[in-house]
Parts: C-alpha cells; sequence; structure tokens
C-alpha cells in the first residue's frame, strides 16, 4: 500500500517561507509523476507543482519564480520550497503520486496559512 505522509505546513506573514516535506512509502522513481496540490475553501483543487521521471518539473503560472519542487532520492522524500508567500497561496497543500497504470496516490494534506 502507497503511503504519502506530509509535513511542514503553518502560518507565516506575508513574504515568508516554508518548505513542505512529501515522505513516500517505496522509492520516488516508482512513480511516473510525484508533485503537489492544494485546496482552498471553496475552491477546486489545483495543481501546484510536479516533477516527471526526468526530473522535469511543472508550475502553475501563480506560482512560477516563488516554489520550487525537488526529491531526496535517499530519503523517498519530495519537498516544495515555498518562498514569497501571499494570502493567495493559503490553503491545504496534498502531495500526490502517479503510477505507471495512472493510479493516484494522495496524501492527507498539509494547511499553509499566509496572513497579511
Amino acid at each position: 500500500q502507497v503511503q504519502l505522509v506530509e509535513s511542514g505546513g503553518g502560518s507565516v506573514q506575508t513574504g515568508g517561507s516554508l518548505r513542505l516535506s512529501c515522505a513516500v512509502s517505496g522509492s520516488t522513481f516508482s512513480f511516473d509523476a510525484i508533485g503537489w496540490c492544494r485546496q482552498a475553501p471553496g475552491k477546486q483543487r489545483e495543481l501546484v507543482a510536479s516533477m516527471g521521471k526526468g526530473d522535469s518539473t511543472n508550475y502553475v503560472d501563480s506560482v512560477k519564480g516563488r516554489f520550487s519542487i525537488s526529491r531526496d532520492n535517499a530519503k523517498n522524500t519530495v519537498y516544495l520550497q515555498m518562498n514569497s508567500l501571499k494570502p493567495e497561496d493559503t490553503a491545504v497543500y496534498l502531495c500526490y503520486a502517479r503510477d505507471v497504470f495512472f493510479r493516484q496516490f494522495w496524501g492527507q494534506g498539509t494547511q499553509v496559512t499566509v496572513s497579511s
């Protein structure tokens, strides 16, 4: 059973930084894609950042230049470094992974709150 466990959320002021971590059971290379989504109250879930097997990355336009996704293969962990945070970044951030059969796995989410 695949398990993804997020950590690192919290409350910061505008302009602050946070680093989210997602511990993955098994190698991150066993998945075709791994990344982060977020969901704010009353809004649809939004893909924030993703990483493919070749370490290619994609970001939603609103976070480009501020967020960075990376992984530590030895620790089977995926990170989301978030800088210059804005109130509109406030959401529950969820880690996800997609395997070669297009099955998606999700973590439980971690809350990020940015105050002005």
